[in-house]
């Protein structure tokens, strides 16, 4: 198979679809690899890297998309990329589909074979191509909501981990999953009061007996989201449907029960957001503020680290995107439920509920495009 890997054009984004030790593994198996010029350097891999590993550079991005079977990326085509789409071509990236009708439909109209990382899944209902980036931006968000709590940037003015003598920061994160247990370390080795809520008992049970003393676990309901956000500091934003947009549990008129120079960081942002006045920021322009809270919801949160993200992201796709490149998509997704629950839009139609759900639009079921 001809696999592509252009270079990203998002807003900041550095990472890069595939590592040249990823480019190594396709050239053993018999691939063909071709990589834009470039395309890994915001992440410290340089062309040279990605020849000696077996790839032959090209120029342009029109290139890649032209001459490729498989596009390997990290993010979602923007609107200048979907001209470049071919009719069945494989694209294999995070899409967050149910986040934007006007990707939906484009993909619907090029009539490619969407296969999203952040739906593939397990059948422990794991994501395993969603956990390196849950993993980084969980962390992430502590570093930033730490941050952007300073005066300078409008913020509360008070550090997160307080010093002897003085209270710490209270952090309420709303999801106990990858990118709330990491959030949680995070801001508990800097000294926080944390408080991780979630709907499920047992996933509570399990984190009250890993985190240390100053985490705090709670039943997530409205009454209790009501009660914790009049205190909290510092709101992370965890909460994951898988393919689905995410549930506002924090509304526009809660804002009020908040402190002045609070801060939100809504990770779930790519997927709709769960904090109601929540929209897509960038990394050049992270931050708004309404009703005296600072929202930080930079939608490519790891995008910063672009060296750890992307040798993490490698390292969780390359043996699916293997089995692609060998198989096939069509064949892989047949003999692999994992990547079967990952295509979500196939030879315009839609594949996968949840964003059939998102916008009332019609659904096929999977098996009629396997067929």
């Amino acid at each position: 198979m001809i696999i592509g890997v252009p270079k990203e054009i998002k807003n900041n984004e550095s990472r890069v679809g595939l590592t040249p030790a990823g480019v190594a593994e396709f050239k053993t198996a018999g691939h063909t690899i071709y990589v834009q010029a470039t395309a890994g350097v915001g992440s410290g891999l340089e062309d040279a890297e990605y020849i000696e590993a077996g790839a032959t550079i090209l120029q342009t991005i029109e290139e890649i998309y032209k001459i490729a079977d498989m596009i390997i990326k990290v993010k979602e085509p923007i609107a200048v990329e979907y001209p470049l789409i071919k009719p069945h071509q494989l694209l294999f990236t995070y899409f967050h589909f149910a986040s934007s009708e006007e990707l939906t439909k484009a993909m619907i109209e090029k009539k490619a074979v969407c296969l999203a990382y952040e739906t593939v899944e397990k059948s422990d209902r794991s994501l395993p191509l969603l956990v390196p980036m849950s993993e980084v931006a969980g962390r992430m968000a502590i570093q930033q909501g730490a941050k952007y709590l300073e005066k300078p940037t409008k913020g509360r003015g008070i550090l997160l981990g307080g010093v002897p003598g003085v209270k710490p920061a209270n952090v309420l994160i709303l999801g106990g999953g990858i990118v709330g247990t990491q959030a949680a370390k995070m801001a508990a080795g800097l000294g926080a009061h944390v408080m991780i809520m979630d709907v499920s008992l047992p996933r509570l049970r399990h984190l009250a007996d890993i985190m240390p003393a100053n985490v705090e676990t709670l039943m997530s309901n409205k009454y209790a989201i009501n009660k914790a956000i009049q205190v909290a500091d510092l709101i992370v934003g965890a909460v994951l449907i898988p393919g689905a947009k995410a549930p506002h549990l924090v509304t526009r008129d809660m804002l009020k029960l908040m402190k002045p120079g609070a801060v939100v960081v809504d990770v779930a942002v790519d997927q709709g957001g769960c904090i109601e006045t929540c929209k897509p920021t960038t990394h050049e322009n992270p931050i708004y503020i309404i009703d005296d809270i600072i929202h930080y919801c930079v939608a490519n949160m790891p995008g910063a680290v672009p060296y750890t993200s992307t040798v993490a992201l490698t390292n969780a796709t390359l043996p699916y995107a293997l089995q692609l490149a060998n198989k096939g998509w069509k064949e892989a997704c047949k003999s692999n439920l994992e990547l079967k629950l990952g295509l979500n839009v196939v030879d315009g139609r839609i594949v996968y509920k949840g964003v059939s759900d998102a916008f009332n639009m019609p659904y096929v079921d999977v098996e009629t495009v396997l067929n």
